[in-house]
């Protein structure tokens, strides 16, 4: 019986694609690719995306991902959950001048419970979730590619059909494969986009899930065109392009549900044709749900607004050149080459970059520029998709193209620079929704070329061979982003002349300690860009440390004045003229620091330094303690007022800081032995042993812990143990400052014993 009954559903669902097929032209008659059950369909899109990217899985934090998560406080637990709702991306106040106003308060939620469910900073939860959000999203590919490729129709009993199986599975394999996604599924900043288009498809699912056929038409629900405006809204609160579905759900609307011929009403409206009625505008209640639509997104864009305030993002040139340039000409030039090489990266996503600022791209300043041609082959092709889409007779092309170039420009308005100022130049995760347009052209291309080819196979064989090199070319791309080594390196060849990415391959090699390489690349990021003040900041830094300390002024001296708010340059400056013995310099860069950044514990406590070089103790004293009151567990400017009230003379006094110290920073070994120095001193020895041990324990390999426990144990009489430490500190430290003088002390000492007891 139940052999039957799949026989009589079966046939039905035949019926009714026969019945379809009759009324229009059929995009998967020519298309030569597999014919897959639904179910398997999506399993078979589902194991593809997941090979491409499963690679990624165990990567590290890179790139942006520490300023939106390790450094952002929005994710930790004592943060109240009430200020993301006031916070950006990157966890700073809206209201802020620096904040980016990127509004995604549900992404950084996301992270926030990953950070709860990991226990910490771990980015394998992280990378995880990325995938199953990209796995997911290109399951529902499958679906949407249905509707946009073979329309929305219905069997007798309801059932939404597919009518373009073979092309729908195409599409989303296609999508799902596609190298430019790297960078969202990769790198784990990249989710603000992945839950964007989760909610954005979702939005458009449930805007078709409004309509039925019946025998007089379409009929739709109120219900879920809301349930596609709040998801629409969810959308956004994910990322600002998620918005972009409300005017998508009104052209598939206006082009599919009520089939209207756009070149057809734009004549009509030019001649104030009085018959726009029978035009399709205001049939089957299409205006009644635009108005739900368009209310729907202004009142969201209003309560985003009242969030975020007036105010513009703060970028800077080297952010994005093109938008600071003042001719209007050169703006408009740029901006279109920059179009077009996004479209690039969609038709060859060879050359990937994480970061395509700083020189990547020099600006076209005048028409000789050859880059022109690109500007111009990218309209033409633009100009004759819009012709075929306006023009064709065949109002199944016409359907298809305009959804394709809707989908694939509607979504890239927001990063388009033609409403406001964005900050980048070209970012590869803006294209994440837009390739579902490229998606539909490339597909409608393979089934025209499919109509005209007598060898289909080898065509198929041709597409099927994109997508395997699709495939691996995202798995390598993938282990790039597992780490900033590879990441960085990997841009060296496609942006050379990016002062960024020598920049962070600069940092990188200094983070692991390998400065003269650094240095190299250091230098080659301010070649390229003379007023890249970070870098100088940072090259500075390494020369200070190599005691170079006369250039590392000279480009100190460079970045703030460039940049005159620049205050770690200028504390960095402090450090190097302190270093050069200029007292009186030294201590004005400090304060000029500490003026553009109120809160700075790191430049309190190297105020602190330079006054204890002074032996202005009060002074020092209070810089110190300042900074442990900006930044409590700052175990440096403890240990020195400790240090400085020890060596004064004042142990009570010492003590008490000692002990204030150990209460906030319980496990600082460096604190204990402080401590225990004091105690020694004030004749607590039992508590000062217990201090030594302990610090012993958490750093055994510290020949001055031995040394010190040595003096404590010679001066309370346990001569023994004294011995015992005192040989354990020369051991480590041979060289080690006294104990070779103690410890022959406490020899000639016990050899006495040894002569009196003999």
């Amino acid at each position: 019986q139940i052999f039957n009954q799949h026989n009589a559903d079966a046939l039905n669902l035949e019926q009714a694609f026969h019945r379809m097929a009759q009324t229009e032209p059929n995009l998967d008659h020519d298309v030569s690719w597999l014919l897959l059950p639904s179910y398997w369909a999506k399993m078979v899109v589902a194991l593809i995306s997941f090979l491409c990217f499963a690679n990624s899985y165990d990567g590290d934090f890179v790139f942006d991902d520490s300023e939106a998560i390790i450094n952002n406080k929005d994710l930790r637990a004592e943060t109240p959950l009430g200020d993301l709702w006031y916070h950006d991306f990157w966890g700073s106040k809206l209201s802020s001048n620096t904040s980016h106003k990127s509004y995604r308060p549900l992404t950084v939620l996301t992270f926030r419970i990953n950070y709860l469910f990991a226990g910490g900073f771990h980015p394998v939860g992280f990378h995880v979730i990325n995938i199953i959000l990209h796995c997911t999203i290109s399951v529902l590919m499958v679906d949407v590619f249905s509707i946009l490729l073979g329309g929305l129709h219905f069997s007798n009993k309801g059932r939404r059909l597919n009518l373009a199986p073979k092309s729908s599975l195409l599409a989303a394999l296609l999508f799902a494969v596609h190298p430019v996604h790297t960078e969202c599924v990769a790198g784990i900043v990249g989710r603000a986009d992945l839950l964007c288009a989760l909610f954005f498809l979702l939005s458009f699912l449930s805007y078709c899930k409004a309509f039925r056929e019946s025998k007089e038409g379409h009929t739709f629900s109120v219900f879920w065109v809301l349930v596609s405006v709040i998801l629409g809204a969810i959308a956004m609160l994910c990322k600002e392009q998620g918005i972009t579905i409300l005017g998508l759900n009104a052209v598939f609307d206006a082009l599919v549900i009520n089939k209207i011929n756009l070149l057809e009403l734009i004549q009509k409206l030019l001649h104030k044709d009085k018959s726009l009625e029978n035009a399709g505008l205001l049939r089957k209640g299409l205006l009644f749900r635009i108005t739900l639509l368009m209310s729907g997104g202004a009142s969201i864009l209003y309560i985003r607004w009242r969030i975020m305030g007036t105010g513009p993002p703060a970028f800077t040139e080297v952010d994005n050149p093109a938008s600071f340039a003042d001719s209007l000409f050169v703006r408009a030039i740029n901006y279109n080459y920059y179009y077009s090489l996004n479209a690039w990266l969609l038709l060859c996503p060879w050359w990937l970059c994480f970061d395509w600022s700083m020189g990547c791209i020099p600006l076209i300043k005048s028409v000789s520029d050859w880059r022109i041609i690109v500007l111009a082959a990218l309209w033409l092709c633009l100009i004759g998709l819009i012709c075929q889409a306006l023009c064709s007779e065949d109002s199944h092309k016409r359907r298809i193209l305009t959804l394709g170039l809707g989908f694939l420009i509607i979504p890239f308005l927001p990063a388009s620079n033609l409403f406001f100022r964005v900050g980048f130049v070209i970012a590869e995760r803006v294209i994440y929704l837009p390739s579902i347009g490229y998606c539909i052209l490339f597909t409608y291309g393979f089934s025209l070329l499919s109509k005209q080819a007598k060898k289909k196979k080898i065509l198929a064989v041709a597409v099927l061979g994109i997508l395997l090199i699709n495939v691996m070319r995202c798995a390598l791309r993938s282990s790039q982003w597992r780490s900033e080594e590879q990441l960085f390196r990997s841009a060296l060849s496609v942006c050379p002349l990016n002062a960024k990415v020598h920049y962070n391959v600069g940092k990188n090699l200094a983070d692991k300690g390998n400065q003269s390489a650094a240095i190299k690349y250091y230098r080659e990021a301010v070649r390229l860009n003379p007023k890249y003040v970070h870098a100088m900041n940072n090259l500075g830094n390494i020369l200070k440390e190599r005691n170079e300390l006369h250039e590392a002024e000279e480009l100190l001296s460079l970045a703030v004045q460039i940049q005159p708010d620049f205050a770690a340059a200028w504390m960095n400056l402090g450090i190097v003229q302190n270093s050069l013995r200029r007292f009186e310099q030294a201590e004005q860069s400090y304060w000029t620091a500490i003026k553009h950044r109120k809160k700075y514990p790191d430049c309190y406590y190297n105020l602190g330094r330079l006054y204890a070089d002074l032996n202005r103790h009060i002074d020092a004293l209070n810089a110190w303690r300042n900074a442990t009151v900006l930044k409590p567990e700052h175990s440096l400017a403890w240990n020195n007022m400790i240090i400085l009230l020890d060596n004064t003379g004042n142990l009570a006094q010492a003590e008490a800081v000692g002990r204030e110290a150990l209460e906030l920073i319980p496990n600082d070994h460096s604190l204990m032995f402080s401590l225990a120095n004091v105690l020694g001193k004030s004749q607590k020895y039992k508590e000062s042993e217990a201090l030594f041990l302990k610090a012993i324990k958490a750093n055994p390999n510290a020949a001055s812990y031995h040394g010190n426990l040595a003096v404590l144990y010679h001066r309370w009489g346990n001569l023994d143990l004294a011995k015992k430490h005192y040989e354990v500190s020369l051991k480590l430290d041979p060289m080690a400052p006294g104990t070779k003088e103690n410890y022959n002390l406490l020899r000639r000492k016990l050899e006495q014993l040894q002569k009196k007891g003999g």
